[in-house]
């Protein structure tokens, strides 16, 4: 009985991790682009009151990739030709994931956190 546990158990992490990289997949732009290189201006936003709001982090892409621009946030992610943008930004142990869509000089999306949760926009400066 014991062997069927570790058995199913071990399938159902192998579907978990599957199903995991399958969204990764999706979700990640498949080529970069340099439409939309350059410094940019994002503002963050949340419903919650004891989440962040208001705060502007300033990034960079260069090449389709997305970088940070200040010592205190650290950006990465990547563009697709299409404007679809996929980042993830980390400040100490807090890290946020966005997405959303670059069309000119603007853009906006929705993120996440561990415990909040709201929308961006995107201004080149």
């Amino acid at each position: 009985m014991m062997g069927k546990v570790k058995t199913m158990s071990a399938f159902r992490k192998g579907r978990i991790v599957g199903l995991l990289l399958a969204s990764a997949l999706l979700a990640t732009p498949a080529t970069a682009s340099t439409t939309f290189d350059g410094q940019w201006s994002v503002q963050i936003a949340s419903p919650n009151t004891s989440c962040s709001s208001g705060a502007s982090v300033a990034i960079g892409i260069s090449n389709g990739q997305v970088a940070s621009n200040t010592a205190s946030v650290s950006a990465s992610g990547r563009v697709a030709d299409i404007g679809t943008i996929n980042v993830t930004l980390s400040s100490g142990i807090k890290r946020a994931v966005g997405f959303g869509t670059l069309k000119g000089s603007t853009g906006s999306g929705t993120w996440r956190a561990a415990t909040c949760s709201g929308t961006w926009t995107a201004q080149r400066n």
